[in-house]
């Protein structure tokens, strides 16, 4: 039967390569003895594969070794130009061991001799796991570089550390922020960017993200790789592992000097406003 670790395709879409309609026959009646639903079509020229290809997405190409018309080797040579990462599994009649591996080297998911049908379903179930298995991981690849995209091109300062405060990764807002490269910042303890007057930042910080807690809006002074200083608000992230585990922490910080300016700048007039007021009071 087929594997229970992995939700079936249904229908089960199969592009069969094969002369044989009777062969053709016996596959279909394996699968669906094993639980698959099955909606296929069967092929045995290369126009014939190629136009089955581009006319819609399939689960699985089942291709014989060797046809009159077409063989095992130029069928796999098409799946791999298609771009279909589907299992292909060849069932033949013919083919021999040692031409089995060459063509599992050349990129076939696996075999079975059709003396031995019984052998399809297990090899099928497996196969379909194992694709299942890499689009997910495609998936997850694709989400991982786009976030890293956002990251790196991010305005804000995104920076990412080790609970010892060793930094890890540094986007180019926080090369513009604080005028360090990656390079330079990689490797170095985040205390760089902190002024000597607050000493005791960092670490409460580093605690408190250890109690898995989050710091919104801080708003503090870093240091400029030329030693002046800069107003951020910062936001504190923990960054946990698989398991849930606390392994580091990620930072968000904005430059804020410029909106301190302009409250200073209100303050003043406030108070200047408010004095001259006094003053013309009889």
């Amino acid at each position: 039967m087929a594997s229970k670790s992995m939700v079936m395709p249904n229908p089960l879409r199969v592009l069969i390569i094969e002369d044989s309609v009777d062969d053709t026959f016996f596959i279909v009646r394996e699968l669906q003895r094993g639980g698959y639903n099955v909606d296929f079509e069967r092929v045995e020229t290369p126009a014939g594969m190629q136009s089955a290809l581009k006319s819609r997405a399939w689960d699985l190409i089942i291709s014989d070794f060797s046809m009159p018309l077409f063989g095992g080797a130029a069928a796999l040579a098409l799946y791999q130009q298609s771009g279909q990462d589907v299992p292909f599994i060849l069932v033949s009649g013919t083919m021999g061991e040692d031409i089995a591996v060459e063509m599992l080297k050349a990129g076939a998911h696996h075999y079975v001799m059709k003396d031995n049908l019984p052998k399809l379903v297990p090899a099928v179930s497996r196969e379909l796991l194992a694709s299942e298995q890499r689009r997910i991981y495609r998936e997850i690849e694709a989400a991982q570089a786009y976030l890293a995209s956002i990251v790196s091109s991010c305005n804000d300062a995104i920076i990412g550390k080790t609970l010892q405060g060793i930094v890890v990764s540094w986007n180019s807002g926080a090369e513009k922020l604080y005028g360090y490269t990656a390079a330079e910042m990689i490797g170095q303890s985040i205390s760089l960017l902190v002024p000597q007057y607050r000493p005791e930042e960092l670490t409460e910080a580093m605690e408190r993200i250890r109690n898995d807690e989050q710091i919104q809006q801080l708003e503090t002074v870093r240091l400029r790789k030329d030693g002046t200083p800069v107003e951020v608000s910062v936001v504190v992230s923990p960054i946990k592992d698989g398991a849930g585990k606390i392994i580091g922490a990620s930072s968000v910080s904005r430059d804020i000097s410029l909106r301190k300016q302009e409250e200073n700048e209100r303050l003043a007039l406030i108070q200047e406003l408010t004095a001259a007021l006094s003053h013309a009071r009889p």
